[in-house]
């Protein structure tokens, strides 16, 4: 197949160690109509963020260009992630053809491709409500048993107790206090007052701890 200028190509694999090489995604891209030197590569895992060939390649695509990859996993961390970044091509008038895999049938250039790129966003979205789902089922019969759910405490009914004698002292007490339990003055005003009245993020341990819930000293 002749070679085509608006074609930009990328590759990826697992390996930086040699045990794994990108001949056969850079003669599937060629054969393609990809040029070679318009092949960008990658020698990573795929769910890193950061991968420098992936971000030289979308910072060169232009309108009216087609990223063509060998198989859907060369591209994305994940379904979601490759739904997004397909989303930002095609806003930006990019296409994307892919070689072989269970993707072989998307080419965002034609109809039929964007059609079944469509069926694969359906199911991202499919997917993450599930997991929307999941975590707030877990969380609904985790609270039933009493468990507390969130961002832990960062003080404990004892530090709270501590504190509260501390507040009622002098400011240099204050600052020896926050800095032996390694927290900042806001955070240990949000608990106690300056004159040792217990706040709401205080009351909400001290009402947990008589629940008999995430008891800690």
């Amino acid at each position: 197949m002749a070679e085509n200028v608006s074609m930009i190509g990328y590759t990826r694999v697992s390996k930086a160690d040699g045990s794994q090489v990108h001949h056969l995604q850079h003669d599937a891209l060629i054969a393609a109509g990809v040029y070679p030197k318009r092949i960008y590569q990658d020698s990573i895992s795929g769910a890193r963020d950061s991968r420098p060939g992936l971000d030289a390649c979308l910072a060169v695509l232009a309108p009216g260009d087609t990223l063509v990859i060998w198989k859907l996993d060369r591209l994305g961390r994940s379904l979601r992630h490759l739904v997004n970044t397909v989303g930002e091509l095609t806003a930006r008038g990019i296409g994307l053809k892919v070689l072989t895999g269970e993707g072989a049938m998307i080419d965002t250039t034609t109809a039929s491709g964007r059609l079944m790129f469509g069926i694969f966003a359906a199911l991202a979205e499919f997917e993450r409500e599930l997991i929307v789902e999941r975590t707030r089922a877990g969380i609904a019969a985790a609270q039933a048993r009493g468990k507390h759910c969130g961002r832990p405490h960062e003080l404990t009914p004892k530090k709270i107790r501590l504190l509260q004698r501390a507040m009622r002292k002098r400011e240099k007490v204050v600052l020896d206090f926050v800095a032996e339990f390694g927290i900042s003055k806001a955070t240990a005003y949000r608990y106690v007052g300056p004159d040792g009245e217990l706040r709401a993020s205080a009351m909400r341990v001290l009402e947990l701890q008589m629940r008999g819930v995430g008891k800690g000293a």
